[in-house]
């Protein structure tokens, strides 16, 4: 059922590697030295690396020894990757602790706090709310922490010598995998236990079991990976369609064609700035959609209708 876009999904991501190679093959042949080096700037602007880009250089991040889990490699060390996304979280922890001082020294918040009771309130009144109940109010501690520390990425990647960490399919599976315990901690916790696993049978006869609890149990982990993958698709593909346009320069090493390119990238800019955005919010309102489907089962007639919805 799900093969089609998943095929799509892997012939996106070959074409993304065909026309980065392509670019950078084409900015390898006739382009002179500072060309090459600047047109591999911009490819590595998509990639995580072990140094931070700056106007003053390249900074060397700290190499750890590797080690293996389960006969797995995993390499501990510092990447681009993981310092904007500790800047992001830097950030977000300082940007609350500084509303919550303003709402606690004013009645009515006024500036910054005014602009977070703006997103706070729509994410409370426009996704949780109807995606979950009144119940799913007390979960928003997590789908607040969620948007903004997701859409700070998305922004991190859009200034000079910046990077989307959400560009990195490792980021956003850590982040579906903690939407996957919290969807299921919301249905457990809602349902119960019994009733919880109880849904898994599907509300079919006895004798469908074994067919049914393995496609309901696979079912659970489809929407995380979804998840996953739509967002680290979508931060990826934007900055792939800008190192495209800007090749174009490159392969056609023309002044006069460079104008057009440039002007599609500040479109593509305007567009990028939005789009990050709107992960933010889709990715919020999915996971409280999916939380929501859990906890609203017990209202909607057990797990034969359940299923049948």
């Amino acid at each position: 059922m799900n093969s089609p876009p998943m095929q799509e999904l892997a012939d996106s991501v070959h074409t993304m590697h065909e026309v980065a190679d392509t670019l950078h093959a084409a900015a390898g042949h006739g382009a002179s030295p500072g060309e090459r080096n600047l047109f591999t700037e911009l490819l590595h602007h998509i990639q995580d690396s072990h140094e931070l880009e700056t106007p003053f250089g390249h900074i060397e991040l700290m190499h750890l020894p590797k080690f293996s889990i389960g006969g797995v490699a995993v390499d501990p060390s510092i990447t681009k990757h993981v310092v904007f996304l500790w800047v992001a979280a830097a950030i977000l922890c300082l940007g609350a602790i500084l509303v919550t001082r303003i709402n606690i020294r004013r009645m009515v918040p006024r500036g910054f706090g005014n602009l977070m009771e703006v997103f706070i309130v729509f994410i409370r009144d426009e996704v949780v709310i109807p995606n979950m109940g009144p119940k799913g109010v007390r979960y928003m501690p997590y789908l607040l922490t969620t948007f903004f520390f997701i859409l700070l990425m998305n922004l991190l990647g859009l200034i000079p010598y910046g990077a989307s960490a959400t560009g990195n399919v490792s980021v956003t599976a850590g982040l579906a995998i903690i939407a996957f315990v919290m969807i299921q901690w919301a249905a457990i916790r809602s349902q119960g236990l019994g009733h919880y696993l109880a849904h898994l049978t599907g509300g079919v006869h006895w004798s469908l079991w074994p067919i049914m609890i393995p496609i309901e149990i696979l079912g659970l982990f489809t929407k995380p990976f979804a998840l996953c993958i739509r967002l680290f698709a979508n931060m990826t593909g934007g900055h792939i369609v800008i190192v495209s346009l800007i090749g174009l320069i490159f392969i056609f090493q023309s002044y006069v064609i460079a104008i057009a390119p440039v002007g599609f990238v500040v479109g593509i800019m305007f567009l990028e700035l939005f789009v990050a955005f709107l992960q933010a919010y889709i990715f919020t309102m999915l996971t409280s959609l999916f939380m929501g489907l859990g906890m609203q089962t017990e209202h909607h007639g057990g797990p034969e209708e359940t299923a049948h919805s």
